[in-house]
C-alpha cells in the first residue's frame, strides 16, 4: 500500500492591483508568443483598449474569440479546435469564471499553457487546476482535473471596483465556504482536489480567507458601490480569488459545494450566481454538522449584512417543495460527491432536513437582530 501524502498546489504567478490589466502583455509574454484571448463581447468592450496597448508593447499578436454563458463540453471542444487552427501557444480566459474554466479545459486538451484574467472577484475558480463543466442549461455536469494550475492569474482591482457589486458579494459567498469545508475535511482526514491530504499551509490559508472577509467584506462592498479601490477591497479580492482558491483546492471541499452542485439542477436557481448557491450550501453544512448555535447565528447575521441568501425562498425554493428538495439531496449525495468528505455519513434524508431547517432558523435569527431580507432577493 502506498503511504498517503500531503500536498499543496498553486498557480505559477499571481498578479493583483489597480491597473494590472495594463501590464497583461508583459506577463503573458513570459509564457507564450501567440496568445488566444477568450472573452465575451461585453467584457471585451471594457478592456480592449488596455489589452491591445499592452499586447502591442509586448509585441504580441491579438487573436480573440467570443464566449457564451457556460463552460460546456461543446464550448471547450470548440476552443481547443480554435487553438489548433490559430497555432496559439497560450490561451487567456478573460472575464468570468465560466470563460476562465473553458479556457483552462481547452488549453489542457490542446496541450498549451493557460492564463486566468478575471474581471471580477466573483469566484475562486481562476487559480485552480480544475474546471467546472455545465450543461447548456447551466446544470452542473462534472469536474475536470488538470495536471497543473494556470501559469498566470492576473486581476485588476480597478476592474473589480467598477463591476456590479453583486459579483463581489457572490465571491464572498464562495470564499466563506472555504474554511467551513476545509475544517470538515480535516476532521475526516479526507483527500483534497490537489490529490493528497491537507497541508498545514492550505488549512491556514483557508482560515485566513475567512478572517479577512469578516474584517473587510462590508467595507469592500461599500468601496465597489462607490467604484473606488481601497485597502479593504484589495484584501477581499485576494481572499476571494487567491486564498479561497488555494484553500478549497488544497484544503478540501465538503457539503457546501456538493449542495451547490445539486442546486444547479433546480430550474428555480438558474438565475443565481455560484456564490449565492454556495452560501445556502455552507449554512446547510453548518446545520448538518451540528455547529454551535452561536456560530450559526453569526453566519446568518454576517451573510445577511453582506447581501447573501440564507433561506430557501431567497433562491426560489420553499420548505414545502418536497419533490425538488429530495432531488437536490439525492444529487448532492451521489457517489463521488464532495459531501462524502464530511466526517460522518450523509444521506439524502439528512440533506433534506438541513435545507428545510434553514427557513425558520434564518428568519428567527434575522428577526432577533432586526435584520431585513437583502434587497436584491425581495423580488425573486
Amino acid at each position: 500500500m502506498v503511504a498517503p501524502i500531503s500536498t499543496v498546489i498553486s498557480p505559477s504567478r499571481y498578479v493583483q492591483g489597480k491597473g494590472a490589466i495594463s501590464r497583461i502583455g508583459e506577463f503573458i509574454a513570459t509564457i507564450g508568443s501567440r496568445p488566444l484571448v477568450v472573452v465575451d463581447d461585453v467584457v471585451w468592450g471594457i478592456v480592449r483598449g488596455s489589452v491591445e496597448a499592452s499586447f502591442g508593447d509586448a509585441e504580441l499578436p491579438i487573436e480573440r474569440v467570443g464566449f457564451g454563458r457556460f463552460a460546456t463540453p461543446d464550448a471547450v471542444d470548440s476552443l481547443a479546435a480554435t487553438i489548433k487552427e490559430t497555432g496559439s501557444d497560450v490561451i487567456v480566459g478573460l472575464g468570468g469564471g465560466s470563460a476562465i474554466d473553458a479556457a483552462k479545459a481547452a488549453g489542457h486538451l490542446a496541450g498549451v499553457r493557460w492564463a486566468s484574467v478575471p474581471t471580477a472577484a466573483s469566484t475562486d475558480a481562476p487559480t485552480s487546476a480544475l474546471a467546472v463543466i455545465y450543461t447548456d442549461e447551466g446544470e452542473f455536469l462534472e469536474y475536470r482535473f488538470f495536471p497543473h494550475n494556470p501559469d498566470l492569474v492576473l486581476i485588476d482591482t480597478e476592474l473589480v471596483a467598477n463591476a456590479p457589486v453583486q459579483f463581489l458579494i457572490a465571491g464572498i459567498g464562495d470564499a466563506l465556504a472555504t474554511w467551513v469545508e476545509a475544517r470538515a475535511a480535516r476532521r475526516a482526514n479526507a483527500a483534497t482536489m490537489a490529490g493528497g491530504l491537507q497541508t498545514e499551509t492550505s488549512v491556514a490559508l483557508a482560515r485566513l480567507s475567512w478572517d479577512i472577509l469578516h474584517e473587510n467584506a462590508l467595507q469592500a462592498i461599500e468601496a465597489v458601490k462607490s467604484k473606488v479601490v481601497t485597502p479593504a477591497l484589495e484584501k477581499v479580492v485576494e481572499a476571494n480569488t487567491l486564498l479561497s482558491g488555494l484553500g478549497f483546492e488544497s484544503g478540501g471541499l465538503a457539503a457546501a459545494h456538493a449542495i451547490h452542485n445539486a442546486l444547479t439542477a433546480a430550474p428555480q436557481t438558474h438565475g443565481l450566481s455560484h456564490g449565492q448557491k454556495v452560501n445556502i450550501g455552507t449554512l446547510a453544512q453548518l446545520v448538518l454538522e451540528g455547529a454551535a448555535a452561536e456560530e450559526i447565528e453569526d453566519f446568518v447575521v454576517f451573510t445577511t449584512k453582506v447581501g447573501l441568501p440564507n433561506t430557501l425562498t431567497e433562491i426560489g425554493l420553499s420548505p414545502t417543495d418536497v419533490k425538488d428538495l429530495r432531488a437536490v439531496a439525492e444529487a448532492a449525495t451521489v457517489e463521488g460527491e464532495t459531501i462524502h468528505n464530511m466526517p460522518f455519513p450523509v444521506t439524502p434524508e439528512l440533506v433534506v432536513d438541513a435545507l428545510v431547517a434553514l427557513e425558520g432558523l434564518s428568519r428567527s435569527i434575522r428577526a432577533e437582530h432586526d435584520l431585513a431580507e437583502p434587497e436584491s432577493y425581495r423580488a425573486h
